[in-house]
């Protein structure tokens, strides 16, 4: 007990020797501090400013680095979503199980389940350091597109084929209008500039309207068949005057005529394959019927002008809906991609068949006959060029011409024909809906006299 009071008086004068102390040592402290130099005190607190500076800088830097994780686990997590969407996880997964099976060494060199360091069952894997490579290849390569480019169709003859097994229906509606001049001179000269006789003025405006639906099967990726039945409405206004009879009067006679029109069917064949500037040709083999109403068949205002006299019309009563006759058309399509556009064409030879022993109806139950008739052949030639706009609009421009041929009659050309050129500018539109819907628009104007006018075509092929 008198050890442990020695002791506190012990402990009691330290604590007031060091109360005493305290205030010595504080005023030593401060004595020394005032007696620094001012200079080197401001370089301490200028290096004490930049290490916050840093400080704060390196604060910052943190959480951009902290944020920077964050998108990149963001970005981790849509990028494995976009990989189960497409399959590439099953895909690599099967690449890796086949090369596996079919490397006996990558099996040795695995490790094992129970070896140290191993993962347990069910870990999830470790990150691979580089992108997955198979130790063989497995399946076959992606086989390449070798079928031509679409563009907007502006010819008859479309560039890409039906793919196999697919059936595309093709409503399409065309409206056609056509005016000429005709002016006959009857008489004879006597000096240049002066006419005896009669003049015959015509002036021919005529309206056609097609309304067709076309059915196109894929036979193979290379081969399709196309079956096309026509709907046609046509009105001609003829404004003429009769000749021989001292009339100053125009006369109007109007005919029209609605049905079917001649049924057509196409085989089409892929010839090559093509590419980025290789050309794609694809040969094609088209026949028309004559289902329609000829004009052999229509009955004509022709009492007894076609005969002997020259009065009456000659005009038919109605509007024939077909040609008449029975055709084939061989020829060839090709296309030749080079970016951005594409350009493409036809050449084709049409040949009308011949009819035998024709004859034709006249006004008031009589009959003209006429012989062994055959229409003028048609060779056409057609060149354009298709942009795309973007993913579903692509437009195209091209230029269609056609030489057709004299009629003849009984072997010999028939009096009053004569070969025509019938050229035709051309601007088309496509949009694309859809995979299975799309509409393409042409607009054709004629730039010959014999060509008509102005024509317009809507077509709207869908996949089924």
């Amino acid at each position: 007990m008198y050890r442990n009071g020695r002791v506190m008086q012990a402990k009691t004068c330290v604590s007031a020797l060091a109360l005493a102390v305290l205030p010595l040592w504080i005023g030593a402290c401060l004595a020394q501090e005032s007696s620094v130099d001012p200079e080197l005190r401001d370089k301490i607190d200028a290096q004490g400013r930049r290490i916050d500076a840093m400080r704060t800088r390196m604060a910052e830097q943190l959480a951009e680095l902290e944020q920077m994780k964050r998108e990149l686990a963001a970005q981790e997590l849509q990028y494995n979503d976009l990989r189960k969407a497409v399959g590439l996880n099953a895909l690599e997964e099967a690449r890796g199980a086949a090369g596996e099976l079919a490397d006996p060494r990558a099996q040795a060199s695995a490790p094992a389940q129970d070896a140290p360091g191993a993962p347990p069952p069910g870990a999830p894997a470790a990150p691979a350091s580089g992108p997955v490579v198979a130790a063989q290849p497995v399946g076959r390569r992606p086989e390449t597109d070798e079928r031509p480019p679409e563009v907007a169709p502006i010819f008859d003859q479309p560039g890409v084929l039906t793919p196999r097994g697919k059936l595309i229906v093709e409503p399409s509606y065309q409206y056609g209008y056509s005016s000429s001049d005709r002016v006959a001179l009857v008489g004879y000269t006597v000096i240049p500039a002066v006419l005896i006789g009669l003049v015959d003025v015509r002036q021919v405006k005529q309206t056609t309207q097609t309304g067709a639906i076309a059915f196109r099967y894929g036979l193979t990726n290379r081969m399709e068949l196309e079956v096309r039945v026509p709907y046609v409405d046509v009105h001609t206004d003829t404004i003429s005057r009769e000749i021989f009879t001292g009339t100053a009067t125009d006369r109007l006679f109007t005919t029209s005529g609605k049905g079917i029109g001649d049924v057509e069917a196409t085989l089409r064949y892929q010839i090559n394959d093509g590419g980025p500037d290789k050309p794609y040709y694809i040969g094609w083999f088209r026949a028309k019927s004559r289902t329609g109403r000829d004009p052999f068949e229509v009955t004509t205002d022709c009492v007894t002008r076609c005969i002997e006299s020259f009065t009456g019309t000659g005009l038919p009563l109605r509007s024939p809906t077909g040609s008449g006759f029975y055709s084939a058309q061989l020829g060839v399509t090709w296309l030749y991609p080079s970016d951005p556009v594409v350009f493409f064409g036809n050449l084709s030879y049409l040949r009308n068949f011949e009819r035998k022993n024709v004859s034709r109806t006249i006004l008031g139950g009589g009959k003209q006959f006429l012989g062994d008739v055959k229409a003028g052949d048609i060779a056409d030639i057609s060149i354009g060029m298709g942009l795309s706009l973007n993913e579903k609009a692509s437009i195209s421009i091209g230029y269609d011409q056609a030489f057709v041929a004299r009629t003849t009659q009984d072997g010999h050309p028939l009096a009053g024909s004569a070969r025509a050129t019938l050229g035709s500018l051309l601007i088309g539109g496509s949009y694309r809906f859809n995979d299975k819907e799309t509409l393409n628009i042409t607009l054709g104007v004629g730039v010959t006299r014999d060509t008509p006018d102005t024509t317009i075509t809507v077509r709207l092929p869908l996949t089924l």
